[in-house]
């Protein structure tokens, strides 16, 4: 129905970046349910290869998340992004990204952005000087479930709600913020529209969606609501490509910048 309405020439939807995801653990492109490891499905043992498909369908990012990095507070994974570097997409990347000597090394290898999570709630002034150092390229990601923010690969509450963690993220001047609901991630439901809105009412920063996107429907009504909140950048989609729930040069090609 929402494909029909664009291709008579009347898109009632905002443009929204669309960002495929690959979560890698042990160098292999898997995803985790709800982030956990124990619900691990491996998709490609190369991680390049759907980096090359997704490109090939029209994506211009890619989202990588090195799980084991998250897991165990370092990067772990460096070789696996840079086969995904090969495939000529520009890659944001997060996970145990905890010091400024590791965004200078994967910035100087490639990476147009890196995602700073556990530490952004540890430490609000590490990030003012990251935002100092890099602008742009620091982009905060605020993975919650029932208002709190989790740290640490998921697994840790970080006894800070996503109100307080937002306004700080806004007085230092974050310009992306990440937003995942853990809840939905992986699990193919649809992501939590209103959970989104109220992300959105709260920063003028750019928000990308994450989590429980399952259909073109779902990319749709992001895109709606990044018609009344232009600060909707985009939404990363990762379960629903890789079991072809939905087609990403469909995506591209109808909501993409």
């Amino acid at each position: 129905m929402f494909s029909a309405w664009i291709h008579r020439g009347v898109n009632y939807f905002a443009s929204v970046k669309i960002y495929p995801a690959i979560d890698l653990n042990k160098g292999r492109c898997v995803r985790l349910q709800q982030g956990e490891v124990a619900r691990e499905t491996v998709f490609y043992e190369d991680p390049g290869q759907p980096a090359e498909i997704w490109r090939d369908h029209g994506a211009e990012w890619v989202h990588v998340v090195d799980l084991e990095g998250a897991f165990n507070g370092t990067p772990c994974n460096q070789s696996a992004i840079q086969r995904i570097l090969a495939s000529g997409l520009k890659v944001q990347v997060g996970g145990g990204i905890r010091d400024a000597s590791t965004i200078r090394e994967y910035l100087r290898t490639g990476v147009s952005r890196v995602i700073i999570g556990t530490r952004a709630c540890e430490d609000p002034e590490f990030i003012r000087k990251l935002v100092d150092e890099f602008g742009d390229q620091i982009v905060i990601g605020i993975d919650a479930k029932d208002g709190m923010v989790r740290t640490k690969g998921w697994v840790e509450d970080s006894k800070i709600s996503v109100t307080n963690m937002v306004l700080t993220m806004n007085g230092i001047g974050v310009s992306t913020i990440i937003y995942t609901d853990i809840s939905t991630d992986g699990m193919l439901t649809g992501p939590n529209l209103v959970a989104q809105e109220e992300m959105l009412k709260l920063t003028d920063a750019n928000v990308i969606a994450s989590g429980g996107v399952s259909s073109y429907e779902d990319v749709a009504n992001l895109a709606q609501l990044a018609s009344k909140y232009p600060n909707l950048d985009g939404v990363i989609i990762g379960m629903a490509l890789y079991e072809d729930r939905v087609k990403l040069s469909d995506l591209t090609r109808d909501f993409g910048v």
